[in-house]
This record gives C-alpha cells, sequence and structure tokens, in this order.
C-alpha cells in the first residue's frame, strides 16, 4: 500500500509532456511534431529581448524538448502513457541524453546562425549562395 501511494505522488508531481505541448492523448505522431515544431519556436531563447526572459525561455524550450522527446520515441511514449518511470530509460537525463539543442538542430536543420539552432545556409560553413556573382 505504501509502494502505491508512493508511485501515486510521483505520478501527480510529474510533468504533463501532452499539455506543455498542446496536445491531447491521442494526437498522431504528425500532430505532435507540428505542435512541438511551433511551440519550440515560440519560446526560442534567440527568439526574445533581455536577460530574464531568455533564462524563462530556456527553461521552457528545454521542457518543450523534454516533451518532445518522450512523445515523438514509441517506447517512451507508451512507457509514460502507462504511468511508468521514464528515468531508467533516460539514464536521468530527461532527453535520453540528447541536447535540446540537438533535437531542435534534427527538427529544423542546420547548425549555424541563432546562437546554433537552425538556418545553416545549406552549404559547409552555413554561407549562402543568395547575391554571389562569381
Amino acid at each position: 500500500q505504501l509502494r502505491n501511494a508512493k508511485h501515486e505522488l510521483k505520478l501527480s508531481k510529474r510533468k504533463d509532456y501532452y499539455k506543455i505541448i498542446g496536445v491531447s492523448k491521442n494526437a498522431t505522431d504528425s500532430e505532435i511534431k507540428k505542435a512541438y515544431r511551433k511551440k519550440a519556436m515560440s519560446c526560442h531563447p534567440d527568439r526574445v529581448q533581455g536577460d530574464e526572459a531568455k533564462k524563462e525561455a530556456e527553461v521552457k524550450f528545454k521542457e518543450v524538448g523534454e516533451a518532445y522527446a518522450v512523445l515523438s520515441d514509441p517506447q517512451k511514449k507508451a512507457r509514460f502513457d502507462r504511468g511508468e518511470d521514464l528515468e531508467d530509460m533516460q539514464g536521468g537525463g530527461g532527453f535520453g541524453g540528447m541536447d535540446p539543442s540537438d533535437l531542435f538542430a534534427q527538427m529544423f536543420g542546420g547548425r549555424g546562425g541563432m546562437g546554433g539552432f537552425g538556418g545553416g545556409g545549406g552549404f559547409p560553413g552555413g554561407h549562402s549562395q543568395v547575391g554571389r556573382s562569381e
């Protein structure tokens, strides 16, 4: 009984990844991906001004990335939906060992500009051919 109570307490303190991303529990993979992209862009630290706002955005951005890391992985999502502990699978990192900026880069491509997030230009070194005359 004590074990059950501890489990219920842990569940009550757990983050609601569906709510963080803004989708229902029966959302499709594409709906989850679309919602993640929208949230990640809206709370990206490079899109806000001021130190305090940037810190808040970083926390929110990491939280959104953590939610997507779980909901986009069928095994993690199933464990989350069953109320099982995810820390066993993730090594305590929250992202399965993945840096949120890497996750963002995978979703939006590139690793240049915007402080390492997105917009690489498509050429090595992040250079673009626009406006060049050679």
